[in-house]
């Protein structure tokens, strides 16, 4: 029997403990790139499943941090898993700390990637402290992934994510929640496309005409791409980065522009890179070279929906009142909705100021998502 007042109740109790571990993490900086920094992290989380009893491996990597696979109730082979999916890596650099350490004010609690997203992971593992407390077994394995390269597209344990999803009956994605608290049930696809233009250089001032000029042509190639956006449905591209020439009196021959692509749904995906592919010079004799596309596909509604009205269902015997919402921005839930596995998202913390100096958790919250993921886990 699940009662889940009593599993707000632990959480509640705990919560002076909850954030002391969630100090520690924040403690512990960890940016992407730097491989020694996110397998202290990994270490440390490690270290946390194991006093609860998990049975934890370490994921190493050539380049990137350790992942941490981390599985409750293992002997618990009546159902598939429950993937609890999240990400030790964090915008910020070693040495933010000194800058913007954590600090608890009015409520909140502040530092680098508190809110995106060790948060997030410290609830998932208080969920369970409430399930053992409350002698609660979920029906089958629950099963945690922290990746280490999230912010930085998932290419190093892309596969593993993928794996693993595929295992799962469903996946809940602990990146912090929305504005207000809402769940996440839908976010864009994300994409970068990198157009570099080919024209031939001359003298600016003694033979102009001899050269093919790559940033008028990238000019207008500019111009057709921004037409190519669907604001109204959610599609946008944005050129956010270009790099060329060499000197003022030299005819540029080559130009490169960086463009971030957010999709909504699977068709626009291949409809834009569709587009983008179709694009041909303005200029008969400049060339051009299209490379990228989207990299983490749409995760859209349909794959979330049943999995909220149960959240929504659980919240409100708990005193909540959940909304949904779409993002823009893309998780690891975009991969593994793109199989067909339901993917809830924003399950993490409360707050605001994701990769902003005013990162920060609303305190008083976390135990109510902790709660709520011991409900979920302990019915789906």
């Amino acid at each position: 029997m699940i009662d889940p007042k009593g599993l707000r109740a632990y959480c509640e109790a705990q919560a002076d403990a909850l954030l002391g571990c969630l100090r520690q993490a924040v403690e512990i900086e960890s940016p992407s790139q730097n491989k020694v920094a996110v397998d202290r992290l990994a270490n440390f989380f490690a270290r946390e499943f194991k006093k609860r009893g998990a049975e934890v491996r370490l994921l190493p990597h050539a380049t990137a941090g350790s992942a941490v696979v981390a599985e409750f109730w293992g002997e618990a082979r009546r159902e598939r898993p429950i993937l609890l999916l999240g990400h030790l890596d964090t915008v910020w650099d070693v040495g933010t700390l000194a800058a913007m350490p954590f600090r608890v004010h009015a409520g909140r609690a502040y530092g680098p990637g508190i809110y995106d997203m060790k948060a997030g992971i410290v609830c998932g593992l208080w969920a369970v402290r409430a399930l053992q407390a409350c002698k609660i077994t979920p029906p089958g394995p629950v099963r945690f992934f922290l990746n280490a390269d999230e912010e930085i597209s998932s290419v190093a344990f892309r596969k593993e994510i993928l794996a693993e999803a595929r295992r799962a009956r469903a996946v809940l994605v602990l990146e912090p929640a929305a504005a207000q608290g809402a769940l996440k049930t839908a976010r864009k696809g994300v994409g970068e496309f990198t157009l570099t233009v080919r024209g031939r250089s001359a003298h600016a001032g003694v033979n102009p005409s001899a050269g093919v000029n790559a940033i008028s042509e990238m000019a207008r190639q500019i111009l057709r791409v921004e037409k190519l956006a669907r604001p109204t449905r959610g599609l946008t591209l944005n050129v956010n980065v270009i790099q060329g020439g060499t000197r003022s009196n030299v005819i540029p021959e080559i130009v490169t522009a960086r463009i971030d692509v957010r999709v909504p749904t699977a068709r626009d995906r291949l409809w834009i890179e569709k587009k983008m592919r179709a694009l041909r010079p303005v200029h008969p004799e400049a060339r051009l070279e299209i490379a990228g596309g989207v990299n983490r596909p749409p995760m859209e509604r349909k794959m979330a929906i049943a999995l909220f009205r149960k959240a929504r269902e659980w919240g409100r015997q708990m005193g909540l009142d959940l909304k949904e919402a779409a993002t823009g921005g893309g998780s690891d839930g975009n991969l593994t909705a793109a199989l067909g596995i339901p993917t809830l998202d924003g399950l993490g913390g409360t707050g605001d100021g994701a990769h902003a100096r005013h990162e920060h958790v609303i305190i008083r919250e976390l135990p109510q998502r902790a709660a709520l993921l011991a409900a979920l886990l302990a019915s789906l």
